[in-house]
């Protein structure tokens, strides 16, 4: 089921920091029934990932669309199945690398708008999949742009508090 997207101006959904949800919750109905309609609400929408913001849920999971992920990923603990779209609850990232890049932006929340963030290039990320199982793997590049996009997301942060050279399109 294709779910409505929350468009900014939003503040007490889109710039609320999330809560962590419990395994419990997680593996509820609700949750299990959840994630594959932001899935597909993200590939009807055309976009890279979808956090649980976006459709109006202040909970910590978000999705990334498998194009996205390099057909091997390094992990650390866990398994990802590349040919399928990344489920990431409770995550949290860390860089692994000082290295940082600008590249331009856009949101579905805020449509036809973009602008250049500045990234960190090499990031570890640690959360649950979508079973509770943990899983810990290291990112790059534009991979590790979109987990951090959808994280920030998580933390009530929208990539126009962070970028420059804001734009419009029509």
């Amino acid at each position: 089921m294709i779910l409505s997207i929350v468009t900014h101006p939003n503040p007490k959904i889109l710039q609320v920091p999330c809560e962590d949800i419990n395994k419990d919750f997680l593996l509820s109905t609700e949750i299990q029934e959840l994630i594959p309609n932001m899935i597909e609400t993200m590939y009807s929408a055309k976009g890279v990932g979808l956090a649980a913001p976006q459709i109006g849920k202040t909970i910590r999971i978000t999705v990334i669309n498998k194009d996205t992920l390099p057909r091997i990923i390094k992990m650390n603990t866990g398994k990802i199945d590349s040919s399928k779209d990344l489920v990431l609850v409770n995550p949290v990232w860390d860089r692994t690398s000082r290295k940082s890049g600008w590249d331009t932006e856009g949101c579905l929340s805020i449509p036809k708008i973009f602008g250049t963030v500045k990234r960190y290039k090499h990031i570890k990320v640690d959360a649950w999949n979508q079973s509770s199982d943990k899983i810990s793997f290291e990112a790059s590049n534009f991979f590790a742009r979109v987990i951090q996009h959808e994280i920030d997301h998580l933390d009530g942060i929208l990539f126009i508090e962070k970028g420059k050279d804001i734009y419009e399109v029509e």
